[in-house]
């Protein structure tokens, strides 16, 4: 049968002279619960889907507790037993912490907020085992003789402070604590606060004791009947209760007689076997609580990754119907518009382009024709060139607006508005890639001609190659590809006149060449949707860590 903790706590200090399994088995729950940190922090819950939000806020809670209390505590079974005295504004924390010392230690008065840093108290014969950690670290540490051996008195700031520091530090201490005094008054143990405390202590396994402080003589068998009335409704029947009755105004201490109850209750857990014992009784809670937040973490990130498999299906769904859209979109021939019409009869007037004499299948026209020709062209080519732009940013414009209708519209699944697109950033990222691809294509156009006329065209065709490169020139000439390509039926006619069956082939690889760049173009479209979702398809068994640690944590604990 694995040990107990009690047992390990006990031979821990035994093997602090001699080595032995205690410390052994200690560091290994040591471990576990380092590597539970380890994979806890890791966890992303990127998708706000139901419950995403209560297991973040559960996730830093654990990462809290495991920083704050366990792995510290852990690592060091033998300091002291920090008891955190805590609780609301004005319930008289700080008076009943230097009462139970005898000597003001602590700031206390009216003045809101009194504690404004936390005070640790320690006897002096402890001082060899305190080990540093969040508490010392947080607060003004003091040696006193007032405090029992093997306990370390702290005072925390108000829960309820209106100063926000002073509110996060008292959590933190809470958390870091293995004992919680926590002190309320008659007047306000009705409150919210005290219970959300207690609950909070119940659900990380903490040890705790109850103050009810300034509780009028004439109520006080009422009061503290109705109190154990709620202590017992909430499942925390074994809390010791101590009472404190009004003595009306006063400053300074409190009657000795007044507060000794609780010193006498906190002497019973001095002594290294005794203030271990709350210790470990105090660890037993916490990593007894671990496995069910554990679990619902789990859970959580299962539900995540569940929600992205989702998403990735119909965000992919897209690609198909998209791509094949685009594509016909450029088989159509709709890339040539009104604007390369136009032009075309532009230059068809002014440069007569289209004009050109052809004896016996081939171009006839000076090398200096061909230079003007090819040069007036230009135009042509940067008006094509647009239109593809524009077409290929349509494409991804669509895109976009169907994947934002499919991730945020009626019928939407879990977490999609979350990786919809952005409309300002997608129109961005198009006007900063399309020109790029619609240049490439371009000179692709370039390349093609450079081919025929380096040997590429067959033989009985080379001639007639040369002659149309003489009438346009080889830039011109790729120009009127490109515009045949975009589905400029006068561009060709033209090329059909001068090279005949030649420009097929160039006309049909360009127009492929622009269909698979506006399918490049839909998939960068749904390319960015499933980077926001990750890198990768997520793994089936994102969770297997977190229950590797949960199985670790039963078998030892």
């Amino acid at each position: 049968m694995t040990p107990s903790l009690e047992t390990r706590a006990s031979r821990r200090a035994a093997s602090r002279k001699d080595g032995g399994a205690g410390e052994e088995i200690g560091v290994t729950v040591h471990d576990v619960a380092r590597d539970l940190r380890r994979d806890v922090a890791a966890v992303e819950l990127p998708l706000p889907i139901e419950g995403a939000e209560e297991a973040a806020a559960s996730r830093d809670r654990l990462l809290a507790q495991l920083d704050e209390h366990l792995l510290p505590r852990l690592k060091e079974l033998s300091s002291p037993a920090v008891v955190v005295v805590a609780g609301s504004t004005g319930a008289g924390k700080s008076t009943l912490y230097n009462s139970l010392l005898g000597e003001a230690v602590s700031e206390a008065g009216v003045l809101r907020p009194t504690t404004r840093e936390p005070v640790l108290a320690h006897h002096p014969l402890d001082a060899d085992v305190m080990s540093s950690g969040p508490v010392t670290e947080l607060s003004r540490v003091v040696q006193h003789e007032g405090v029992p051996r093997g306990t370390a008195l702290l005072d925390a700031p108000d829960l309820d402070s209106f100063v926000q520091q002073n509110r996060s530090t008292a959590h933190q201490l809470l958390e870091a604590a293995d004992l919680w005094l926590f002190v309320t008054t008659a007047a306000r143990y009705g409150d919210a606060l005290p219970w959300q405390a207690l609950a909070r202590a119940t659900e990380r396994g903490a040890s705790v004791a109850m103050v009810l402080n300034r509780v009028p003589k004439e109520t006080l068998t009422t009061v503290r009947g109705d109190l154990l009335q709620r202590l017992r409704e909430h499942g925390m029947t074994d809390v010791p209760l101590f009472v404190v009755p009004d003595v009306g105004p006063h400053e300074g201490l409190l009657d000795p007689s007044v507060v000794q109850p609780v010193r006498r209750w906190l002497t019973m857990l001095a002594g290294p076997d005794r203030s271990r014992a709350v210790v470990v009784r105090t660890l037993k809670g916490a990593l007894g609580a671990l496995p069910g937040w554990v679990t619902s973490l789990a859970d959580a990130i299962d539900a995540q990754q569940e929600a992205e498999h989702v998403l990735r299906r119909r965000v992919s769904e897209e690609i198909p119907p998209a791509e094949r859209l685009a594509r016909d979109a450029v088989a159509a021939g709709v890339v040539a518009g009104a604007s390369v019409e136009a032009r075309w009869r532009e230059l068809s007037g002014t440069v007569g382009v289209d004009r050109v004499k052809v004896r016996g299948d081939r171009a006839r026209s000076t090398r200096r024709a061909g230079r003007a020709r090819e040069a007036a062209l230009e135009e042509l080519r940067s008006d094509v060139v647009d239109a593809a732009t524009r077409t290929l940013a349509a494409s991804g414009a669509r895109v976009e607006e169907r994947l934002r209708a499919v991730l945020a519209g009626p019928g939407a699944p879990a977490g999609g508005e979350a990786v919809a697109p952005d409309g300002a950033a997608r129109t961005a990222a198009r006007e900063a890639d399309v020109p790029g691809r619609v240049a490439g294509w371009a000179e692709r156009a370039d390349e093609l001609v450079a081919g025929l006329t380096g040997g590429a065209a067959p033989a009985q065709d080379e001639a007639r190659v040369e002659a149309a490169v003489k009438a346009f020139g080889p830039r011109g000439l790729a120009t009127l590809l490109l515009a045949s390509a975009a589905g400029s039926d006068d561009a060709a006619r033209l090329l059909s006149r001068v090279l005949g069956e030649v420009a097929d082939a160039s006309v049909s690889t360009l127009r492929d060449d622009l269909g698979d760049r506006a399918a490049a173009v839909v998939d960068a479209e749904v390319q960015a949707v499933l980077d926001d979702l990750g890198p990768s398809e997520p793994a089936d068994d994102a969770a297997a860590g977190l229950r590797v640690r949960l199985a670790e944590l039963r078998r030892l604990t």
